[in-house]
């Protein structure tokens, strides 16, 4: 596009994905993600693309497996009951090493719960929600710009490592509308020899994740921790603000939440508190090394539209150093500047409070 459009968040998803290279979308409406496969039903044919509801998650799902095997860029999309239900295929497509990208315009529950947005996805996402020893990358957004740019790096990833990768956002997120800036990006390009394209010529491949030699499951098992290890160490991201020799107190946010904790903070610094933020980028791999050096931090504060799941990555990650406190909303609820500024100034006069 090469200029600044408006463009709601889920729209802009499918924008993105396109700008990628995709050009094959399976996926089953839900609120609040229904923008995204609606805008892609115009927008695929446009680009000669294929976009196809299924006629449920399971079926959409693995029409994605179907089509990653065949070395295509694929995407899928749903909201939180929705991605639980593709959690089977998701699965399948690690074990096979399937590239694919999953977005999860997360809304509260549990159960069927409201259209209203939350962060209560967070351990479905991070620590496997399937069967089976897997992790995929988890990309966390705060912005519509920061879609474009990280549904594009999901799908790179994805080609990278041959695993899954999802962008984690949510109903707020999906919903705003902000101008993005598509630049002149063009997409890499990955050979993909171990596709399904027609075997003519050359030796056979087979993409699966059955093995039913107890060793040779084991040994394919040790190749995707090797996998995951590698993911781990090298592709962990996060942003620092304020974070200085001086800093007092520490707020980790992701996603949407990391907005209204960023406008908490200018407030608390003008009050003269010494406030600064670490937001986790990927959320698996957590960035566990931006918790390594704080220096003369007193306490540390969570916000989450959730009960507190990534509380227990960032406690992993501080591992005793630091008190660590935690303030959330649930249901559809979130947290207000007003709401967590309190929070800030109370760790001011007790930062060892429990």
């Amino acid at each position: 596009m090469g200029k600044k459009v408006l463009m709601k968040g889920n729209e802009a998803i499918g924008e993105a994905a396109i700008t990628a290279g995709c050009r094959h979308f399976f996926g089953y409406p839900i609120t609040p993600q229904s923008e995204l496969p609606a805008y892609l039903a115009k927008r695929m044919p446009q680009e000669g693309g294929v976009f196809l509801q299924g006629e449920s998650e399971v079926a959409s799902v693995n029409m994605v497996y179907g089509a990653s095997s065949a070395g295509v860029r694929v995407m899928t999309s749903s909201s939180s009951p929705g991605v639980s239900l593709k959690q089977e295929g998701i699965s399948y497509m690690v074990g096979a090493e399937l590239p694919a990208l999953v977005c999860n315009v997360q809304r509260a529950g549990p159960g069927l719960g409201t259209i209203q947005p939350a962060q209560s996805d967070y351990f479905q996402a991070t620590k496997g929600g399937g069967h089976g020893d897997y992790n995929i990358i988890v990309l966390s957004p705060s912005s519509v710009q920061e879609i474009v740019d990280m549904v594009r790096m999901a799908f790179d990833l994805a080609d990278t490592y041959r695993n899954p990768c999802m962008l984690l956002t949510d109903g707020m997120l999906g919903q705003l509308m902000e101008p993005v800036d598509f630049g002149d990006y063009k997409p890499m390009v990955f050979e993909k020899p171990w596709a399904l394209t027609g075997c003519k010529g050359r030796p056979k491949n087979t993409v699966t994740s059955i093995y039913i030699q107890p060793e040779r499951m084991e040994e394919h098992n040790l190749k995707l921790q090797k996998k995951f290890a590698a993911i781990r160490e090298k592709e962990q991201r996060w942003e620092e603000l304020s974070l200085s020799d001086d800093t007092e107190i520490l707020v980790v946010a992701h996603g949407t939440m990391a907005r209204i904790v960023k406008s908490a903070m200018k407030e608390a610094q003008e009050q003269g508190v010494k406030v600064g933020v670490i937001r986790p980028i990927t959320v698996w791999p957590f960035p566990e090394k931006a918790f390594r050096n704080l220096r003369n931090i007193q306490t540390v504060l969570v916000v989450e539209m959730s009960a507190g799941q990534m509380l227990e990555d960032v406690k992993l990650s501080i591992n005793g150093r630091l008190p660590v406190h935690f303030f959330g909303r649930m249901g559809g609820m979130v947290p207000t500047v007003e709401q967590i500024l309190s929070q800030i100034m109370s760790l001011r006069k007790s930062p060892a409070k429990l």
